[in-house]
């Protein structure tokens, strides 16, 4: 077999003992999985060593608390973030590789909502296999899989010859500075995933730009002509045209990422006028440059002020590239499914942190969960999440 080919291969009798470690420790992961999701870890007021509230501290707190337990080395890096590492092992005569590989997920959850709910939110409600509560999904479920998956590999005497981490993130859902400051601080890894969004792994992520379009007074115009001007605007570019953004001519299709969406819009305010804000899920076959330039072409047509006030590129991995055939391996040999890869419209971490991709924790056909009021995670795809994480995090450290 070719080189690439031995990457991916693991013994038949290995790969059994692995997946049946991950059965054997998986009472403990769920119950971890629990009593960490039963921490509300919504962003809060920062202070000292805790940029992102109390609540998001303690979670993290508990969380290396339990790694450590786990024989894992921790890190706080201030709060911002923290991870679980299991340094590199090589066998005797070998050389460590270079760098690490990493799941990357996180801690911090949106908030709760006041309506909706069948059980407490925090209550981590079991009930027929199912564990219903804010976070188990989004992400502390899946995050806690990998640290599991991790633990079975540490158990079972196995040695990377990569040092590998389990990454926990605080600041994921509000703004991924938890990320600048970890990348501030350390280098990215030579390959990894993070397991925030849906398999099989997914190669390519669109485009996400923030957009506000405010109004602004010709000479002579009094509020009251200035807000109609507005309104006509927002009846033609918005409620009466397509998701897609051919009104303001950034209507784009790709055969790999789909087509353009517009989305989120919210009304705002800008200095007494009226604006609004939306933002624009884009393939490759446009670039950030050339949205806004359309974009301000329509702005200044409408007297309008276009600000820019986020943007992330899109990312694409070969498919064929050693991380994505490794995940595609590992995903099908645990599920039996079919794991060609696939895009996603969504944004992950994978915008901001180099050479990972998502990869889980959602099945197909799991759509509409995390974010909504009884989000959930079932107990049997937990163990399968971390069955299939450790698998790969055995093959990327290898």
């Amino acid at each position: 077999m070719s080189t690439e080919e031995e990457v991916l291969a693991i013994e038949p009798e290995l790969e059994k003992r692995i997946l049946d470690e991950v059965d054997a420790i998986a009472d403990e992961m769920i119950e971890a999985i629990r009593a960490i999701v039963r921490q509300k870890s919504v962003q809060g007021e920062p202070a000292e060593g805790a940029p992102f509230g109390a609540d998001v501290r303690a979670a993290l707190d508990q969380t290396l608390e339990r790694a450590s337990a786990l024989g894992f080395e921790t890190r706080d890096l201030d709060g911002y973030m923290g991870y679980a590492s299991w340094a590199a092992e090589p066998a005797e005569g070998e050389e460590a590789l270079p760098g690490y590989v990493c799941a990357l997920g996180h801690l911090d959850v949106v908030p709760e909502g006041s309506t909706g709910w069948k059980v407490p939110p925090y209550s981590a409600h079991l009930e027929n296999g199912r564990i219903t509560s804010r976070g188990v999904l989004d992400n502390k479920g899946p995050v806690y899989a990998c640290l599991y998956a991790l633990w079975a590999l540490k158990r079972l005497g196995l040695s990377p010859k990569r040092e590998v981490r389990v990454i926990f993130g605080c600041n994921e859902e509000t703004g991924f500075n938890d990320l600048r400051y970890y990348l501030d601080h350390e280098p990215a890894p030579v390959m990894g995933f993070t397991p925030d969004c849906k398999y099989p792994v997914v190669y390519a992520e669109r485009g996400r730009m923030a957009v506000r379009l405010a109004a602004k007074a010709a000479a002579g115009e009094d509020a009251s002509a200035l807000q109609q001007r507005f309104f006509s605007f927002m009846n033609e570019y918005v409620l009466n045209a397509k998701p897609n953004g051919e009104r303001f001519g950034i209507d784009c299709a790709d055969p790999e990422f789909g087509v353009t969406e517009v989305r989120n819009y919210k009304l705002a305010e800008v200095d007494g006028a009226p604006a609004v804000e939306f933002a624009v899920s884009y393939p490759a076959g446009i670039t950030a440059a050339e949205l806004e330039e359309k974009l301000g072409a329509v702005a200044d047509a409408q007297g309008l002020e276009l600000t820019v006030t986020g943007n992330f590129n899109p990312v694409r991995f070969e498919k064929d590239c050693r991380l994505v055939r490794t995940l595609v391996y590992t995903y099908e040999h645990v599920t039996g499914a079919d794991g060609a890869p696939v895009t996603t419209t969504g944004g992950t971490y994978a915008k901001l942190m180099p050479n990972i991709v998502p990869f889980g924790p959602s099945f197909p056909g799991q759509k509409g969960i995390g974010h909504q009021p009884n989000e959930w995670m079932d107990v049997a795809d937990l163990v399968t999440n971390a069955k299939i994480y450790a698998l790969s995090l055995y093959l990327l450290s290898r």
